[in-house]
């Protein structure tokens, strides 16, 4: 039987092959623009400061740094090589970021909060051969190159620091001061020289890597993912038609996702600039800067993450500020729950001074993907609430049954199946490792997500679970992701995870929900503690169907663990929850006269 394959409703669009660069910043003749838009726009601005980089200065710095890179007796950088980028966000990622595709290098994105052993592992398995890094990352890079056994003098000719002073930028808030003594600086690469041109990727040399992105390893060890140059085209050439429309005359978005994750990287650092629109940047999410930031830069849209929502629907300050200019905010890279959805919106249009409605959408996607494959739009916000949207163009995508076998078996509609996902955003694959490649993409291209998704009759999707997280309870699925959603709607609850503990006295897997409470001063005492939890287990029996109640039991905790992409980490709560039963059987935790 012939597979049932689904493809987008929106018509399929142009991928060039070519260069990231290219593609974004050298894509018109024009001397008064940088890709399509005006050279004297801005770009990125820095959000305690006000600091701003036009296109025009975007484009030049690049070109400046890949001369540096290129030409600097200590790096001369050749073409293929590996640049490792450490730092939290800030205006020298895109100079760093732009400026080494340009010289030709391939540039691996570090996680800003790793240590020095985990930073080794991705140095040397992505075969980094420079480093830029923070001022404050500083110390870890020096302690991961003594780790490795690199001498201090070939320490300082691999490293690049990214100073706080952005006195290169012209600000005028910061003076330079020079914190990183003896080593090379951004603003020293700078002012040597320009390439005439960035280093081509045309036709088939598009299909070279450009990033190595690190998955974040919520199952084992992080796994380096090849995106190519003509990846990266075709996801912001795909994004666009689905994106809401924006105004290079008068939208701002303000950019809080870590530029290191793809996220971050292609929809704050590269589809706003291919938008022409500009990114004030924040070095990490804060709630107050974030509330602050939206009125002082009439900020009309936000690339978030659920966590931030959780927040927003929690924090008793966000009522003090005017957050009337803000139109859009687009969660993803984890579930989003419709309940609060509704919740979080409600509140921003309660004391909205024009009252124009608030728009929060959802989309989806991996960093296998480049990331992005579905979107809902705005028209669709509110009827089609919970859905990732629909698939973006020249993509395909299967709904298959059993995931793990030969892929024969296509879900019915409305049915549950793992998606599958076949189309030029697709990675190449996992760097030096060709086994998970295998394992993750079919040799007919398709790519196993590993989630499970339900697709509408009008072509809406929405993910139900990770696969390999689905919770069995005597032979029922229950997706943690929607226990979750439906816990975040309880008035004390912050933010919560749930994870499948075995049973031997019940033969099968319990669902067990790790919460943390809104006041943590009210849960002090373990009597308090229990208390809560058993009010938790019996409440949740009018939300849910019975093989969903929380049978392995609640437990208490000052925080849920989730990688930097707010994914949670449901690996470190099993290894929690095997330490906190110690031999006990978790159905000894139910509340068994209720359940």
């Amino acid at each position: 039987m012939a597979p049932k394959i689904y493809r987008s409703p929106l018509p399929d669009v142009p991928v060039p092959n070519r260069s990231v660069f290219t593609h974004l910043l050298s894509s018109s003749t024009n001397p008064h623009l940088v890709g399509e838009h005006p050279a004297v726009l801005p770009a990125y601005i820095d959000a305690p400061t006000g600091t701003t980089l036009s296109r025009a200065q975007v484009k030049s710095f690049a070109l400046q740094l890949a001369y540096s890179l290129q030409n600097h007796p200590n790096l001369q950088a050749k073409r293929g090589e590996v640049v490792l980028i450490y730092s939290p966000n800030s205006l020298s990622w895109p100079v760093a970021l732009f400026g080494s595709v340009a010289a030709g290098l391939r540039c691996t994105l570090a996680n800003s909060a790793y240590n020095a052993r985990e930073l080794a592992f991705q140095y040397t398995d992505s075969g980094a051969q420079l480093v830029y890094t923070s001022e404050e990352g500083l110390p870890v890079v020096l302690e991961m190159f003594k780790s490795l056994g690199v001498n201090e003098s070939e320490v300082k000719k691999r490293t690049i620091v990214l100073t706080t002073s952005l006195h290169w930028a012209g600000s005028a808030y910061l003076p330079a001061v020079p914190i990183a003594k003896g080593f090379a600086t951004l603003a020293d690469l700078l002012g040597h020289g320009a390439l005439a041109q960035e280093e081509k990727f045309d036709g088939d040399l598009a299909n070279e890597t450009v990033y190595l992105c690190y998955s974040s390893g919520t199952t084992g060890k992080p796994k380096g993912v090849e995106t190519t140059h003509r990846n990266i085209a075709a996801v912001l050439n795909q994004t666009l038609p689905a994106f809401p429309p924006q105004n290079p005359g008068s939208d701002k978005m303000l950019g809080i996702l870590p530029f290191y994750h793809i996220y971050g990287a292609v929809m704050l650092l590269h589809l706003p600039f291919l938008s022409g629109i500009p990114v004030v940047i924040m070095a990490r999410f804060d709630p107050v800067q974030f509330l602050e930031n939206i009125p002082k830069y009439k900020i009309t849209s936000s690339l978030i993450v659920p966590p931030v929502l959780v927040v927003l629907s929690r924090l008793p300050i966000v009522d003090k500020y005017d957050l009337s200019s803000l139109d859009v905010l687009f969660s993803g890279a984890a579930p989003l729950g419709a309940a609060l959805t509704k919740q979080v919106k409600e509140r921003l249009e309660k004391n909205r001074t024009n009252g124009k409605e608030v728009f929060i959408l959802q989309g989806y996607g991996l960093t296998e993907t480049s990331p992005t494959t579905h979107l809902i739009q705005k028209a669709d916000g509110v009827r089609k609430i919970g859905s990732i949207g629909i698939l973006l163009p020249n993509l395909e995508a299967r709904l298959v049954v059993d995931g793990d076998g030969d892929g024969n078996i296509d879900a019915k509609e409305g049915q549950h199946g793992e998606l599958w996902v076949r189309g030029p955003s697709i990675m190449k694959g996992y760097h030096n490792n060709a086994i998970a490649t295998k394992d993750s993409i079919t040799p007919d291209g398709w790519f196993k997500t590993g989630d499970i998704a339900t697709r509408d009759s009008e072509g809406f999707y929405a993910i139900v679970d990770r696969r390999k997280e689905l919770i069995k309870y005597k032979g029922f699925q229950v997706p943690p992701a929607e226990l979750e959603s439906v816990l975040l709607t309880h008035p004390e609850i912050a933010d919560t995870a749930v994870i499948g503990v075995d049973s031997e006295k019940e033969a099968t897997e319990l669902p067990r929900a790790y919460l943390v409470h809104v006041r943590p001063d009210a849960v002090k005492t373990e009597a308090e503690k229990v208390a809560f939890a058993k009010g938790v287990q019996k409440w949740i029996q009018s939300k849910v169907a019975r093989h969903k109640f929380l049978r392995g039991g609640v437990v208490v905790i000052d925080a849920v663990p989730k990688s930097a992409a707010g994914k949670i980490l449901r690996r470190e709560l099993r290894e929690l929850a095997k330490k906190e039963l110690a031999g006990r059987d978790p159905a000894d935790d139910i509340v068994r006269a209720k359940l």
